[in-house]
């Protein structure tokens, strides 16, 4: 079973929309998880975003890339979705990785409007990223 890693600053976003449909596409083959440079709150718009498509990750607690590179977790891939706008914040996990991947999406955090609009930023930055998971996925699968 190979391992990722889905890295963003505040761990409430995207890299637990990427983390979400890993799992769901990935099944038993890949075992994946999400961990952020300065762990914050989920996002509540990615919590409705995700129960849009039957996911749940009310529940989920944003986790410390420090915390897992301090338990000497390592990884087969390590992915950053970061904004290009913030990939000087974006975290580097310190610990062993055979594969390293940036993805830059928009951060959910900085969308601003009505409830509707940002609902509806939310949800292109949903679907993009189920989009590069499932591709990445696929490919992954086929090695």
């Amino acid at each position: 079973m190979k391992s990722v890693l889905f890295l963003c600053v505040h761990n409430s976003a995207r890299s637990q929309i990427a983390e979400a449909y890993c799992r769901l596409f990935g099944g038993n083959g890949i075992a994946a998880e999400s961990a952020g440079l300065e762990p914050g709150v989920l996002n509540p718009y990615v919590v409705r975003a995700l129960a849009e498509d039957g996911i749940d990750i009310s529940r989920k607690a944003t986790k410390s890339v420090f915390e897992m590179a301090k338990a000497g977790r390592s990884f087969d891939c390590v992915v950053t979705v970061c904004s290009k706008e913030a990939a000087e914040r974006c975290p580097v996990f310190p610990g062993k990785a055979a594969v390293r991947l940036h993805w830059p999406f928009e951060d959910p955090s900085t969308f601003a409007g009505t409830d509707g609009e940002v609902m509806a930023k939310v949800r292109a930055v949903r679907d993009a990223i189920k989009d590069k998971v499932r591709e990445f996925v696929e490919t992954e699968s086929g090695r």
